[in-house]
C-alpha cells in the first residue's frame, strides 16, 4: 500500500495575504489567482485563512475591513509527514476543503480537496 503525506502532495509556492490588507485587496488577489482562499500570514508565521465565502459575507465591508478582523484564527492544520488519509479524515468530519502545512509555525504549503484528487487520480493512471 503506497502512503502519501502531505508533501508529496501539497501546493508549495502558496498565494497568501497579511492581516493589515484590506479584504477588498484580498478579494481582488482571490478572484485574480481563481482561488477560494488565502493563508494569512505575518511574515512567514501561518496566523490565519480567509475564504471567499468570508469575504462575501462581510459585503460592502470589504472596503473597510482588514483581513485581521474577518479571518479564521483558530486553525487546523497539518505537518509536512501527516497522511493523506489523515488529511481526509478531517476534511470529512470538518468539512474544510484546505489545510495548511506548517512546520514550526511557519506556512509551507497547502492542501486542498483537489490535491488529494490528483493524487488519487495518479494512483490509478495505468
Amino acid at each position: 500500500m503506497i502512503t502519501l503525506s502531505a508533501e508529496d502532495i501539497m501546493l508549495e509556492n502558496v498565494i497568501v495575504g497579511n492581516p493589515n490588507d484590506l479584504v477588498a485587496a484580498c478579494k481582488l488577489k482571490m478572484f485574480r489567482s481563481n482561488i477560494g482562499a488565502l493563508p494569512i500570514v505575518d511574515g512567514e508565521k501561518l496566523v490565519g485563512i480567509i475564504t471567499h465565502r468570508d469575504v462575501l459575507w462581510a459585503g460592502n465591508e470589504v472596503v473597510t475591513l482588514k483581513i485581521k478582523d474577518l479571518m479564521t484564527k483558530d486553525l487546523v492544520t497539518a505537518e509536512r509527514d501527516t497522511s493523506v488519509i489523515e488529511i481526509s479524515k478531517i476534511m470529512s468530519e470538518t468539512g474544510l476543503q484546505r489545510i495548511p502545512v506548517v512546520e514550526d509555525g511557519n506556512l509551507i504549503g497547502l492542501v486542498t480537496q483537489s490535491c488529494i484528487i490528483k493524487a488519487v487520480a495518479n494512483m490509478f493512471k495505468p
